[in-house]
Order: structure tokens, then sequence, then C-alpha cells
């Protein structure tokens, strides 16, 4: 059985692997997405498009709440180039239409999409940054101090769920988890703040992350057995297969 704290509308891709692979997928979303504080703010961005070189999407997150707010009569600028931090992010891309994604394929953070030969002489460009409120700076600062004009598209918001935890719980206490997952460090802690007391019946669970900061808090949190994985469902899956079918 394997714990999926990913928000509710990104859960169903993992959960069907998950299952295909012969394992139970137990979905509990420590992280919600919501609407933006500043819906107006991302409809100018938005009316604004073609005025930019080069647009940049965190997370499919960003993909899909940017694509739902864009008017269903509006095409692409076709002279918007695209970038991507990850595999997942290009996918999503792809699937809204957008078949030339600039974007890492070994890694899926800010470093390897700021590492690429596209996005070393940026003087000059105008660049949009779609991505959730908050989040890191390094993007947005690097691509200012190689000399490019940066703007913030923030499609949506993240927060904690106001979910009851007793089903976890139960869950939990009947047939232990053999392993969860989970995308960020805002995830980890907001799991953490839910589970309040019972959280050490969960420490010992493995855990599979995608990224070494994510690593780096579940240790700070007192976890045990920390996998970090590929980018994307398929390298979580083959990591946790690995991982049971040694």
């Amino acid at each position: 059985t394997i714990l999926v704290t990913r928000p509710a509308e990104q859960s169903a891709g993992l959960s069907r692997m998950i299952r295909e692979a012969g394992g139970i997928p137990f979905v509990f979303p420590a992280i919600e997405i919501r609407e933006p504080s500043d819906p107006e703010r991302l409809a100018d961005i938005l009316d604004r498009l073609e005025n930019f070189d080069l647009a940049i999407f965190v997370s499919p997150t960003a993909v899909a709440r940017a694509f739902e707010y864009l008017d269903a009569n509006e095409d692409w600028p076709k002279n918007l180039a695209v970038a991507a931090v990850g595999q997942g992010s290009a996918w999503a891309l792809k699937v809204s239409g957008i078949d030339k994604v600039i974007a890492p394929t070994d890694q899926s953070d800010s470093e390897a999409l700021l590492a690429l030969p596209e996005l070393q002489k940026v003087a000059g460009k105008r660049i949009v940054i779609f991505r959730g409120e908050g989040g890191r700076e390094l993007m947005a600062q690097t691509l200012a101090q190689r000399g490019a004009t940066i703007e913030y598209a923030e499609c949506y918001r993240r927060a904690r769920p106001e979910t009851d935890v007793a089903p976890l719980l139960q869950q939990q206490g009947r047939l232990a988890f053999s392993a969860m997952v989970l995308t960020s460090r805002e995830s980890l802690t907001n799991l953490r703040e839910m589970l309040g007391d019972a959280w050490g019946a969960f420490a010992s669970v493995p855990v599979f992350v995608p990224h070494e900061r994510i690593a780096e808090a579940a240790r700070q949190l007192g976890m045990k057995s920390i996998h970090v994985t590929s980018g994307g469902d398929a390298g979580t899956m083959q990591a946790m297969i690995k991982f049971f079918r040694p």
C-alpha cells in the first residue's frame, strides 16, 4: 500500500501506475491547489503575452492553471518561446498544444534548466515565469543577473488541506503503509502538521522524493528511509519497483 500525498487532481496517473505494478494506492493529498490571490494580475499578463520573448513553466500545475485562464479562442503567440523545468511540465505543455519546449532531460529543477545553452544569453530578453505564489527565487534572480527582465505570472496558490486524518491513521494501524510519495517540501511539512503527535508512526515508512532538497527536509523531520528518484511518475515507479524487488 503506497501513500500518495499529491494534490487530488495530480494523483490519478501515479495511482494508475501503482495499481498496474500490483500495488494499492492510498491517496491522501497533503497539499491543495487553490485560485490565485490576484487573478486580475494574471489576466493582465496573459493579455500581454506577445510582449515577452520567453515563458517558463515551473510545474505541470502551472501549465494546467495558466491554460485554464487563457481565452479558449486565443492562440499561444507564435514568437513566444517556451521552457519548462522538467519533462513532466514539458509533457503537460505538449498536451496543451505546445510541442517545442526547452527543458532538461536528466533533472527537473531550476538549476538544470538554467544550465541549458538556451538560457545563457538572455540579456535584454523579457521573460515571464508561470508558477504558484511564493516558491524559490533562484530562477528569476539568475536570469535577472544575466540581463533579462522578469515578471511572475502566479496562477495558483498552495494551501494545507483541512482534511480529517482519521482514515490515514486507521489505514496505518490496520495495514501499515509500505511506502509514501512526497513531491515537495511543503507537502512534507503539511503532512507533519496534519498528523501532529501521530507523526512518529509514519517516520519509519520508506519515502520516495524527486529531489535532494526534499530528502534533506525529510531527514530533518526524522524520517529513516529516504529515496531520491529521477523526475516524473516513471522515475518514481522505477525507484519503488527496484526497492521492493532488489
